[in-house]
C-alpha cells in the first residue's frame, strides 16, 4: 500500500488540496487541484499505457521531457561540434553568413587536430592575388545545343509539398539574386518555383509529376510545355535519392492539397506515390534513350542523372551503356547516403546507400577510367554548407556542389525536425497558412543569395592560399586527411584514383575489375557471379 500511495502521490496531494481550498473558498485553486486528481483516476483506470498506470500523472512528466529531450540537448547538452545532424557551429555559420553577421572564429580552432576525422588543404607559400571569387562551370555536351553556366553552389532538389509554398518562393528570389539554381525536386514545377525567375533545373523521379499521365507514366507533351520554360535551364532523372536509395516515396494525403495535386497531377487528398523504380526504363541503354528524349523535348537544354551509389557494377554499367550507344547525359549528380531534407525510414537514412565521399570517388573513377570525365560534368550533394565543404567535394572529383538543408538553414530553419509533420516552426515545410506566414519570402532569399556569395567568397579564399586561381585546378593530392593520431596522407593515398582511359585499356589491372566484369550495357543486374569471382584465397586478397 505504501509503495502505491508512492507512485499515486501526485494525485493523492491534489485530492487533499482540492478538499481544503474547497473548505477555504479558494475556489479556483480547488478546481485546478480536483483536474489533477481527476487526471489520476484516468490515469490509474486506463489500459493503453504502463506507465502512466503504475505512476499516474507523474508519467506524463516523462512524456513532457521526452518531447522536449530535442530542444534541450540542441540548445543546453551539445556542444559547437558534435551536433546532429548538423553541428551547432554549421547551423550558426549558414545563419550568420545568411544574416550578415560576423563569420570569423576568435582563439583558434575548436576542432580536435588529431582525431581520425580531421583533414585540410595544403597552403602555398606562393598564394593566388586574384583567385576567382565567383566560379562557374559550364554544362553541356556535345549533343546539347543549350549548354548552361552553373555557379559551383546551388541549391539541391527540394519538392513543393515538402516545402512550403513561401520557402520555395524565397529559395528561387535568392537563385535570382545570386546567379545560381534551385532544383526543384521530384514533385514537379509549381508556379512558386517560376513567379520571381531564378534558374530552375526540373528533376523528374519515378512518379513523372508534371509529366504523367493519367496512369503515372511518362506524358511527353506534358514534359515539353513544361522543360521548354525559359527558367528551366536543365532537366535532371532522379533516380534514388540519399535520404531513403530505393525506397520511392510519399507524400500523405494530409498533404495533397488541391493546388499540390494539380501540379503533380494526381487526385487530391490521397496518399502520393513515387514508385521505387521507373516505367519508362528499365536497363542502362534505356535509361539513356530516355534521357536523350528529355533532351530533344525540352529543345536540347543539358538532361542529367542523379543517383546515390549503392551496388558499385551498376555506375559501371551506366558508362558501359554510354560507351555502347554514344548517348551522353550532360551531368551526373551523387547523392550521398548521409540523408537529406526528406523524411526517411530510419534505416535507410542510417545504413543503406553509399557516403558521399566514397560515391563521388568511384563516379569520378569511373567517368576518368573511361575517357569520359571531359564530356560529363560531376556534381556532388549532400551536407555542404561551407567553403571547406566544396574545396573537398571538388577535390575529389566534383565540378559543383548542391546543397539542401544548408539553404534550408539560410531561410530560417533551426532543425526541428518536424518536417514530415507539418508542425515546422518556421513555416520551411509547413502547408499550413499561419505556419508560413512566418516566412516572407522578399526578406529569406536575400538571406539565401548572401549565405550563397559568402560561401563562395570562403572557398575563393582557401583556393588562393592553396597557390590557385579556380576551383576546378583542386586535385586530391591537395587535401590531407588524418589515418591515425601519427600519421597523415594525401587523400590520394586514402582512396584510389584512376588514371585516364584505363577501364577502357586495362580494367584488370584497377581495383575494379570484378565491378566492371560485373557491368552491363543491357541491365543493371550483375552480369557476373560476383560471390564465386570474388570469393578469396588468402588474406592479401582480402584486402583488394
Amino acid at each position: 500500500m505504501l509503495d502505491i500511495m508512492k507512485r499515486g502521490i501526485i494525485p493523492i496531494v491534489g485530492g487533499i488540496l482540492a478538499i481544503i481550498a474547497l473548505f477555504m473558498g479558494w475556489y479556483i485553486l480547488a478546481i485546478l487541484a480536483a483536474l489533477v486528481l481527476a487526471l489520476g483516476i484516468y490515469d490509474w483506470t486506463q489500459e493503453r499505457w504502463t506507465i502512466t498506470r503504475n505512476y499516474p500523472v507523474a508519467g506524463r512528466i516523462r512524456w513532457l521531457f521526452y518531447q522536449l529531450r530535442p530542444y534541450l540537448r540542441a540548445y543546453i547538452v551539445e556542444d559547437n561540434l558534435n551536433g546532429k545532424p548538423y553541428s551547432f557551429e554549421a547551423r550558426n555559420l549558414v545563419q550568420s553568413r545568411a544574416r550578415n553577421e560576423t563569420d570569423t572564429h576568435p582563439f583558434g580552432t575548436e576542432r580536435d587536430v588529431d582525431a581520425e576525422e580531421y583533414h585540410w588543404v595544403g597552403h602555398s607559400i606562393a598564394p593566388e592575388p586574384a583567385p576567382d571569387e565567383s566560379p562557374r562551370v559550364t554544362v553541356g555536351s556535345d549533343q546539347c545545343s543549350k549548354p548552361y553556366s552553373a555557379s559551383l553552389l546551388n541549391i539541391s532538389a527540394m519538392s513543393f509539398g515538402a516545402l512550403s509554398a513561401n520557402a520555395v518562393k524565397a529559395l528561387n528570389i535568392g537563385a535570382k539574386k545570386g546567379n545560381f539554381y534551385h532544383d526543384s525536386g521530384e514533385g514537379g514545377l509549381s508556379s512558386h518555383h517560376l513567379e520571381h525567375g531564378g534558374d530552375m533545373v526540373w528533376e523528374l523521379g519515378s512518379g513523372y509529376f508534371g509529366a504523367r499521365d493519367k496512369d503515372g507514366h511518362f506524358d511527353p507533351e506534358l514534359f515539353r510545355d513544361h522543360a521548354s520554360h525559359d527558367a528551366v535551364k536543365m532537366t535532371e532523372i532522379k533516380l534514388s535519392q540519399g535520404a531513403k536509395p530505393g525506397h520511392g516515396g510519399l507524400l500523405p494525403a494530409a498533404k495533397v492539397t488541391e493546388e499540390i495535386a494539380k501540379i503533380r497531377n494526381v487526385p487530391a487528398h490521397q496518399d502520393c506515390l513515387s514508385p521505387r523504380g521507373h516505367s519508362a526504363f528499365s536497363t542502362p541503354i534505356e535509361m539513356l534513350e530516355f534521357a536523350a528524349e528529355m533532351r530533344d523535348l525540352s529543345g536540347g537544354k543539358p538532361v542529367g542523372l542523379k543517383f546515390c551509389v549503392g551496388q558499385p557494377h551498376e555506375p559501371f554499367a551506366i558508362i558501359k551503356a554510354i560507351l555502347k550507344t554514344g548517348i551522353t547525359p550532360d551531368f551526373i549528380v551523387v547523392d550521398g547516403g548521409e540523408g537529406g531534407t526528406g523524411a526517411a525510414p530510419l534505416e535507410l537514412s542510417d545504413w543503406v546507400g553509399m557516403p558521399l565521399s566514397e560515391g563521388l570517388v568511384l563516379m569520378r573513377n569511373a567517368l576518368v577510367g573511361a575517357g569520359l570525365k571531359g564530356k560529363i560534368r560531376l556534381a556532388a550533394s549532400g551536407k555542404v554548407y561551407s567553403g571547406m565543404g566544396l574545396a573537398r567535394n571538388i577535390a575529389q572529383g566534383a565540378d559543383w556542389c548542391n546543397a539542401a538543408r544548408a539553404f534550408m538553414f539560410s531561410i530560417g530553419c533551426i532543425q526541428a525536425q518536424r518536417c514530415h509533420l507539418g508542425t515546422c516552426p518556421t513555416g520551411v515545410t509547413a502547408q499550413d497558412k499561419w505556419r508560413q506566414r512566418g516566412l516572407i519570402p522578399e526578406v529569406q532569399g536575400e538571406r539565401a543569395a548572401r549565405f550563397h556569395a559568402k560561401t563562395l567568397k570562403a572557398l575563393s579564399e582557401i583556393i588562393a592560399s592553396a597557390g590557385l586561381k579556380h576551383p576546378s585546378e583542386l586535385e586530391a593530392h591537395h587535401l590531407m586527411h588524418r589515418v591515425g593520431p601519427e600519421k597523415a596522407v594525401p587523400m590520394d593515398r586514402v582512396h584510389t584514383f584512376l588514371p585516364e582511359g584505363i577501364l577502357l585499356d586495362a580494367p584488370e589491372e584497377t581495383v575494379y575489375a570484378d565491378w566492371w566484369n560485373a557491368a552491363s550495357a543491357e541491365s543493371f543486374r550483375p552480369a557476373i557471379d560476383l560471390v564465386s569471382t570474388r570469393a578469396t584465397k588468402s588474406k592479401e586478397e582480402a584486402m583488394k
